[in-house]
């Protein structure tokens, strides 16, 4: 098992991509986010990014406020606390879980993945980086 706790070390997480949907009925999409989870280092997290000209392009009358405040909801679920709303007393994983169930939303999420990390918020970033903008 690889664990974290050593210079070196990983640990293995989970991650899924959100997507914009604009037209349901089109099956188009834009990436716009990524959801890690890391079970060993207790952390769940999403960063997002929306490239609102992309996303026009697919569709001129998408709204995008909208789109925008489903996404930053996704960011308050996985920071916890009052931002969570009422997933705020589930641990990491259960909140991750809900966050990746399949949905017929605008917003919805990828397949998910596995690798390994030793910082797990430092590959949102990377992934976002990399699978997003």
């Amino acid at each position: 098992m690889v664990r974290a706790g050593r210079p070196g070390d990983r640990d293995v997480y989970e991650y899924a991509l959100l997507r914009v949907v604009p037209r349901v009925e089109r099956g188009e999409c834009i990436n716009a986010g990524v959801l890690v989870y890391c079970r060993a280092q207790a952390y769940v997290g999403a960063r997002t990014h929306l490239d609102e000209a992309r996303l026009l392009a697919l569709d001129p009358h998408a709204d995008v406020a909208g789109i925008r405040a489903a996404l930053a909801a996704v960011e308050g679920v996985c920071a916890g606390g009052a931002a969570a709303g009422q997933a705020a007393g589930d641990d990491a994983g259960r909140r991750f879980r809900w966050l990746v169930a399949p949905r017929s939303t605008i917003v919805q999420p990828g397949p998910v993945h596995t690798g390994l990390t030793a910082d797990a918020a430092a590959e949102t970033q990377r992934l976002l980086d990399l699978l997003v903008r």
